[in-house]
């Protein structure tokens, strides 16, 4: 028969292998990463990166303006400074950060200083918010590789971090949120999905991008 005491070497080999693997498995907050950018209407945004594979979740919000805790009336209606932002969250071992910033800048006019398509004013212009001196100089690199693509000047600025402001509640997952409408500009009692679709074609969204980025566009329908 084993005796008590030639049991405790395995255990202790055990225990030290364990306590191993669970000092070095990475920790769920580092498995994810936030980029913040602003691309015309945070709606198109949110529903472009969320069909990424590893996006976890887009916010829309607002970014890098003066008022804090600004309202949706507020960023549209008065100078805050503010552009309509949208924070993504995603996991850089399934999806980089170099591919998320291409994505982005094929997905907009990055030409355009004065709004998105038919989104006019501050509020609508583009940025993206580096949120570290890796993030800027991924920014930077991929602002560079998109001008030479298009062969014309990209004014979308790489600025540094700034604090995110979520939107109203009732903005998020706009594109597919099966609410009905009382009224809108695109109809009576639909569903925001719908209005959302209808709204993005009337925009010209994705005519101007697929003129400007052709196959190149990745969300462009």
């Amino acid at each position: 028969m084993f005796r008590k005491s030639m049991f405790k070497p395995a255990i202790l080999t055990l225990a030290i292998t364990l306590g191993f693997v669970a000092q070095n498995r990475p920790a769920d907050a580092a498995e994810t990463e936030v980029l913040t950018v602003a691309g015309g209407c945070f709606w198109c945004v949110e529903a472009d990166f969320e069909s990424v594979k590893g996006v976890k979740e887009a916010v829309s919000g607002f970014a890098g303006g003066r008022t804090k805790n600004p309202t949706y009336k507020q960023v549209t209606g008065s100078n805050t400074g503010h552009y309509e932002a949208v924070q993504i969250q995603f996991d850089p071992a399934v999806v980089s950060r170099d591919t998320l910033l291409n994505l982005f800048f094929r997905s907009i006019d990055p030409t355009d200083a004065g709004g998105q398509f038919c989104d006019r004013g501050e509020s609508y212009r583009t940025a993206i918010f580096a949120g570290s001196p890796a993030q800027k100089s991924a920014a930077e690199q991929a602002k560079a590789e998109a001008q030479a693509a298009l062969g014309t000047k990209i004014v979308t600025p790489v600025l540094g971090n700034a604090t995110f402001y979520p939107a109203e509640n009732y903005h998020q997952d706009y594109y597919k949120s099966s609410e009905r409408l009382a009224f809108s500009s695109v109809g009576v009692g639909v569903q925001k999905s719908v209005a959302y679709k209808r709204y993005r074609n009337g925009c010209g969204r994705d005519a101007r991008v697929k003129q400007l980025w052709g196959s190149a566009a990745p969300f462009a329908k």
